[in-house]
């Protein structure tokens, strides 16, 4: 089947390398040439694991190809995804559509025969209805169906997660666009995943459902770990606890210095200004967004705590900056409020990546960026573990101490153990223990 995506970005590439590695003959189209030019020369434009040799083998099979040129992009296509970005529009909150919508115009001019448009960017309740009134008034002619297909990508995860995925939901109530989006996923029949056909609206209200329920159940442990500080309980054990019941389910379920990334706070924000719009007002979604948003420069507060109360003049490593690990992805990171807390504190800040550092430098100022994670610690007052990356797992405590000035430690993600730490006479903070 041959597939146009309208946007190369996180999304947009993901998708269409999955579905070309299906067998699919995939055309994706950007409007930054800089962005083609260096995927047809192989250069990834963000990190995800396995995406470069996803993308440079189906390159090869010619099953993959880069285009600033819309209208070719689309010619003949069956099926056009529009995966562009939604990003929170500023002042009020609500989802930036001004893409899409271009997109949906840029489309219309070019379609022709029955095509399926399908809305791959998370989108409010009601857009597939803007982006058909917006091709039909400008092409009254043209023979089409618009689709929503919201994905469930996590950052670091997404080519497992786009190949072996709990469910595809997919809204429309035409017949023929049910047809193409059943043909499209066929190889994933294969691992058993359900398709769930749905109204549109629908479509575009479950993903909004899903990520603000995510976001509810990290929100949830993140001040359960806080009464378990205060009470003197172990917030990892509560986790298992609730978390082996089925009903619960052990996901999302890890405190932490708050959520951050490309989804939960602007999808959040969203439902809450859609609801507020219709007149239901989801005051736990608008909660969780409040609380989430004050617990990441909390979290400094247990850094000043463990140098003794005042940070001025000392210097902190900060060991992870990205939001998650196995992603470049530094959008709404805990680390930057974080660092910004402790920079207002006096602070200097020496910190270290595994793949966040040119990110983190075009949101950051005044940061010291290491070349490894104990070039980072020499000579450090305190550490924070803020970004559990595999390569901070085990790192040799005893060089840890010797380096640092003061051997202190937070670990905002509880990967090490207090007792192991007590033992080697090291300072240790953590979340909920």
């Amino acid at each position: 089947m041959r597939v146009a995506m309208i946007g190369s970005g996180y999304v947009g590439l993901v998708s269409g390398a999955c579905f070309a590695d299906f067998g699919h003959d995939i055309v994706c189209v950007d409007k930054d040439p800089s962005k083609i030019d260096r995927l047809n020369a192989g250069v990834m434009p963000i990190y995800e694991p396995g995406l470069a040799e996803l993308v440079t083998g189906n390159a090869r099979a010619g099953r993959l190809t880069f285009t600033t040129d819309l209208v070719a992009g689309v010619a003949d296509a069956e099926a056009i995804f529009i995966a562009v970005g939604t990003p929170s529009r500023r002042g009020d909150g609500h989802a930036d559509l001004s893409y899409v919508y271009a997109a949906a115009k840029e489309i219309a001019a070019a379609l022709t025969g029955y095509t399926v448009i399908v809305t791959k960017s998370t989108v409010p309740v009601g857009t597939g209805d803007e982006v058909e009134r917006i091709i039909r008034e400008a092409n009254p002619d043209a023979q089409f169906a618009v689709v929503s297909n919201p994905e469930f990508l996590r950052e670091g995860a997404a080519i497992g997660d786009f190949k072996r995925p709990d469910r595809i939901v997919v809204g429309t109530e035409d017949e023929r666009a049910r047809d193409v989006m059943t043909e499209l996923y066929r190889p994933l029949f294969l691992n058993r995943s359900p398709i769930l056909f749905m109204s549109r609206r629908t479509a575009e209200l479950t993903k909004y459902a899903a990520n603000a329920f995510l976001a509810t159940k990290i929100t949830f442990i993140n001040e359960i770990a806080d009464l378990c500080e205060a009470v003197g309980a172990n917030v990892q054990d509560v986790s298992r606890g609730i978390g082996l019941d089925n009903r619960i389910g052990s996901k999302f379920l890890h405190a932490g210095p708050g959520y951050g990334g490309s989804c939960f706070p602007k999808d959040t924000l969203a439902l809450v200004k859609t609801a507020q719009d219709a007149g239901t007002p989801m005051r736990i979604v608008e909660t969780v967004s409040m609380v989430n948003d004050s617990r990441k420069r909390a979290m400094a507060k247990k850094v000043i705590a463990l140098a003794g109360g005042d940070v001025r003049g000392k210097t902190v490593a900060v060991l992870g900056l990205t939001f998650k690990p196995n992603t470049d992805d530094m959008r709404d990171s805990p680390a930057i409020a974080v660092i910004q807390a402790l920079q207002d504190a006096g602070a200097s800040i020496r910190a270290f990546d595994p793949e966040g550092t040119d990110q983190a430098r075009l949101v950051l100022t005044g940061v010291d960026y290491a070349a490894d994670p104990y070039a980072c610690l020499t000579g450090a007052d305190v550490a924070v573990l803020v970004t559990e990356w595999d390569a901070f797992r085990a790192l040799d405590m005893d060089r840890v101490k010797a380096l640092m000035a003061t051997p202190a430690i937070v670990d905002l993600r509880n990967i090490y153990r207090p007792d192991e730490m007590a033992r080697r006479g090291i300072s240790y903070a953590s979340i909920g223990r």
